[in-house]
């Protein structure tokens, strides 16, 4: 079967009656057009099954009307729930997003970016602030907004909407101790991959040393993203090799969950005989019997926040590199005492 012709602009503009010119101008909202004109000629479009090729204009202008986005993860809902607020963000200037997915690999976030900037995207949102050297500098030179999100990065590139992920895990650490609980073990956060949750891990380290008390309970999970199976795993060798933990943080609320169920399946009981933590407030936290403590990063927040300072610096409105600092929530819940 041949494929139909799809409508042209020239079809569009000579059922409604106007000049190709002005189609164009009326999908490009030019305030040339008014609002009378622009209505019949979007119904004449939709009528017609008319899509508007914004190529050649956008090569004439040197607008691409993209942000590129890379994110380590697709099935993370924190990373999906901070694409989500960027792109509500941007979507009142229409401009849309691209996405790349890293796998927590920095080698293919280097491969990302370059493929990303070829197109030339308006601006790009990187996930996490360690970088190849490479990638760094193709952001440092790619002259457009560059915001690293997810971190408070030692030297930022340009923007940065993030928080300190070893300080967030800090505060679980001091609630703990607060509840007398002082042997604390930490799962995951051991491969290099996930430089977040390396963070994690040496924000408990941190804490641990600077009250007095033992770091060394550290439970490897496997490689990011860290499943519940892994997670669960990871619960059975610190009950086998250290069954005198009292609590344990985990990298991530899907481990924590894991971690919980193994305790379950065991009869070990939570709160009362270990109490459990995770990271980053994911619904499934929220609705397990006992609930999980856990810390919320407020993801949605740095999609938006990311939104508001790619606008502001299209529009000239900043004067220098912004740095939007987010303040983790603790969310002390049933797994904790």
């Amino acid at each position: 079967m041949t494929p139909r012709k799809p409508p042209t602009m020239a079809d569009v503009a000579r059922i409604a009656g106007v000049s190709p010119m002005t189609v164009s101008r009326a999908f490009k909202r030019d305030s040339s057009v008014s609002e009378a004109t622009r209505s019949a000629i979007l119904r004449t479009a939709e009528d017609l099954g008319y899509v508007f090729d914004s190529t050649a204009s956008n090569l004439r202008s040197q607008k691409t009307d993209f942000v590129a986005v890379t994110i380590p993860s697709i099935n993370n809902a924190n990373f999906a729930d901070t694409v989500g607020g960027l792109a509500d963000g941007l979507k009142d200037r229409g401009l849309q997003i691209l996405l790349g997915y890293t796998n927590y690999d920095i080698l293919e976030e280097e491969r990302l970016i370059e493929q990303l900037l070829r197109r030339r995207p308006e601006a790009i949102v990187v996930t996490g602030g360690r970088h190849t050297p490479r990638a760094r500098r193709m952001l440092e030179n790619s002259g457009i907004p560059v915001i690293e999100t997810w971190d408070l990065p030692d030297k930022p590139i340009g923007h940065v909407v993030g928080f300190s992920n070893a300080g967030a895990v800090r505060r679980m650490v001091d609630h703990f101790v607060g509840q007398g609980l002082t042997r604390i073990a930490f799962i995951g956060g051991d491969a290099d991959r996930d430089t977040r949750g390396t963070d994690r891990r040496a924000g408990f380290i941190a804490a641990m040393q600077a009250l007095g008390l033992d770091a060394s309970r550290l439970i490897a999970a496997g490689v990011p993203p860290i499943s519940m199976r892994e997670g669960a795993e990871a619960m059975a060798r610190l009950l086998r090799d250290v069954p005198d933990t009292q609590a344990v943080i985990c990298v991530s609320d899907l481990s924590a969950f894991g971690a919980l169920s193994e305790c379950q399946r065991r009869g070990v009981a939570v709160p009362a005989d270990i109490s459990i933590a995770g990271f980053g407030d994911y619904e499934i936290g929220s609705v397990c019997v006992p609930t999980l403590s856990t810390i919320n990063p407020f993801p949605r927040d740095i999609g938006a926040r990311a939104a508001t300072l790619i606008l502001e610096a299209l529009e000239g409105r900043l004067s220098g590199p912004t740095i939007s600092q987010i303040t983790p929530e603790l969310l002390i819940r049933d797994s904790s005492k």
